[in-house]
């Protein structure tokens, strides 16, 4: 079970972040065997540095990979702390309350109720495609679950 939960962009860039920490302080390991042993440490430094580099390339793909997912992306606002997020997949958490988001009825568990009774006493009037009630901030599903 995960203590901190947050958005998948969040997720993908923390793991980014920690690459890069880990990488460089390999290096810095690396560069103390110098420190240590003189010109016997050389070697594992210089083993120490590739890791370390290979890390850094790592999470520089990684923040990539989160920078393209970011851009494709749906952007909306969170109905709980009303502040714009990103959502990945059918489900996800807001960036800043955390509280999971969906747009799959099948997965709500507070499915905004609709007032059937004023759509039958008024007449229904034709809707042009433009006027689209449809598509509006309802669509997003507030998941009460804190998991």
């Amino acid at each position: 079970m995960r203590v901190f939960r947050t958005s998948k962009i969040n997720e993908f860039r923390l793991w980014g972040l920690v690459l890069t920490m880990v990488g460089m302080g390999i290096m810095i390991l690396g560069t103390a065997g110098i420190v240590k042993w003189g010109q016997a440490g050389k070697p594992f430094a210089a083993v120490f540095m590739i890791i370390g580099m290979i890390l850094l390339l790592a999470s520089v793909a990684i923040y990539f990979w989160a920078g393209m997912l970011s851009t494709s992306a749906v952007m909306l606002q969170c109905p709980e702390c009303g502040r714009q997020t990103k959502m990945l997949g059918k489900t996800d958490r807001c960036m800043g309350c955390r509280t999971i988001l969906t747009l799959d009825i099948a997965q709500a568990t507070d499915i905004p109720e609709y007032e059937e009774t004023t759509e039958q006493e008024q007449p229904s009037a034709p809707e042009s495609p433009l006027t689209n009630s449809n598509t509006s901030q309802s669509d997003i599903i507030l998941n009460k679950k804190h998991q």
